[in-house]
C-alpha cells in the first residue's frame, strides 16, 4: 500500500505520527552519541517505490540460512567492511574490472574470509524482479545486516535507507580495515577515523557473538594438525544466536580474537572500554540498545545520496555508460 493511502484516515494519521516519532527518537539517540544523521536517509525511503523490499531481503536470507547457518553473521560483516571503506557505498561488492576497478575482496581483511556474496546476488536479483532499478546494493547490505541480527535473536530497528552505489573501490582504505590483531589504541583510532567512539567500538565488536572465524586469526592460533582455514565458533556458548554472551566470554578471558580481548586486557582498557564491556555483559537490553544506535551511526558513514553514485543493476559491476 502506498504511503499516501495509509494516512488518509484519522487512524492512519495517528499511526504515521507514531512511526515518525519513533524514527526521530532513534535519530536523536544517535545525535546524543555524537552522531549527525544523514538527512537524506529515511526508514520510509522505499515505501512507495518498492514497498516489499524488506520482505524480499528477509525471504532470501531465511532461505539461504537453511543450508548455511553462518550466513547472518557473514552478511553483517559485509556491511561493516563496506562502511569502513569510503563509506557505505557497496564498494566491497565490486569484482575486478581492470584497469578501472580493483576489487577490495582480496585485501588481507577480506581475502578468503569475507563471504556471502552469492546471497547478495540472489537478493539483488529478487529485488530487480520486484522493482527494477530501485534498491541500491549499499542499501541491500544495510537491510541484510538488520535482518540477520533480528532473525538470530537480536534487536530489530528501522533501517535508514536511500544510499546509492559508488563506482570506485579504495584499496588503500580497505587495507586499513580493523584487524583481529590490532592493539586497542589502533582499534580506537580506526573507529575514530569514521566518527565512531569507544561505546560504538565495544557495541559493534559485539557482532562477534555469532558466526565463525578461521583458527589462524584466533589468540590460540591453530592446534596441531589443524589447517589454517579450520573454523572455530566465535561464541562457543550460543554460536548462532545474537545475544550478550560474547561479553561474558571476554570477562572470563575466553574471547577468540586478540582484538576482542584487548578491550579488557589492554593497560588503557580500565579507563575506556572495560567498563562498557562489564555493562553489556550484565545487561543484554543495554547492549541491544547501544548496538542499534551504533549500527545506525555506522550506516550513516558518508552515504552517497541524491544524484551521487548510481543504482547498480549488478552488485558486482558498475553500470555501463549510457545505462
Amino acid at each position: 500500500m502506498a504511503a499516501s493511502s495509509r494516512v488518509s484516515s484519522p487512524a492512519g494519521w495517528l499511526l504515521a505520527a507514531a512511526h515518525c516519532t519513533l524514527v526521530m527518537l532513534a535519530l536523536l539517540a544517535g545525535a546524543a552519541r555524537g552522531h549527525s544523521p544523514a538527512a537524506a536517509l529515511s526508514s520510509t525511503f522505499y515505501d512507495a517505490s518498492c514497498p516489499g523490499a524488506h520482505d524480499v531481503v528477509r525471504r532470501v536470507i531465511q532461505d539461504a540460512r537453511v543450508s548455511d547457518p553462518r550466513i547472518p553473521a557473514s552478511l553483517i560483516r559485509l556491511h561493516f567492511h563496506d562502511c569502513f571503506v569510503q563509506g557505505c557505498d557497496g564498494s566491497l561488492l565490486l569484482d575486478d574490472d581492470l584497469p578501472a576497478i580493483q576489487t577490495e575482496k582480496t585485501v588481507p581483511a577480506n581475502n578468503n574470509s569475507a563471504r556471502g556474496f552469492p546471497v547478495v546476488d540472489d537478493i539483488k536479483a529478487a529485488l530487480e524482479h520486484a522493482c527494477p532499478g530501485i534498491v541500491s546494493c549499499a542499501d541491500i547490505l544495510a537491510l541484510a545486516a538488520e535482518i540477520s541480527v533480528e532473525i538470530s535473536g537480536g534487536p530489530r530497528w528501522s533501517v535508514l535507507l536511500g544510499r546509492r552505489d559508488g563506482t570506485t573501490t579504495n584499496i588503500a582504505s580497505a587495507k586499513n580495515l580493523p584487524s583481529p590483531f590490532d592493539p586497542l589504541d589502533k582499534l580506537k583510532q580506526k573507529f575514530r577515523n569514521v566518527n565512531l567512539d569507544d561505546t560504538d567500538l565495544v557495541a559493534l565488536q559485539g557482532a562477534h557473538t555469532f558466526g565463525k572465524v578461521q583458527c589462524q586469526f584466533t589468540r590460540e592460533n591453530c592446534t596441531v594438525g589443524q589447517p589454517e582455514g579450520a573454523l572455530e565458533n566465535l561464541d562457543r556458548v550460543t554460536p548462532n544466536v545474537f545475544d550478550n554472551k560474547y561479553y561474558g566470554n571476554l570477562l572470563h578471558g575466553q574471547a577468540l580474537l586478540p582484538s576482542d580481548q584487548v578491550m579488557l586486557s589492554d593497560p588503557a582498557a580500565p579507563a575506556t572500554t572495560a567498563p562498557i564491556v562489564h555493562r553489556f555483559a550484565s545487561n543484554q537490553k543495554d547492549f541491544f540498545r547501544n548496538f542499534v544506535a551504533s549500527m545506525i551511526k555506522m550506516g550513516n558513514i558518508s552515504p552517497l545520496t541524491g544524484r551521487d553514485g548510481e543504482i547498480r543493476k549488478n552488485c558486482r559491476r558498475v553500470n555501463s555508460k549510457g545505462h
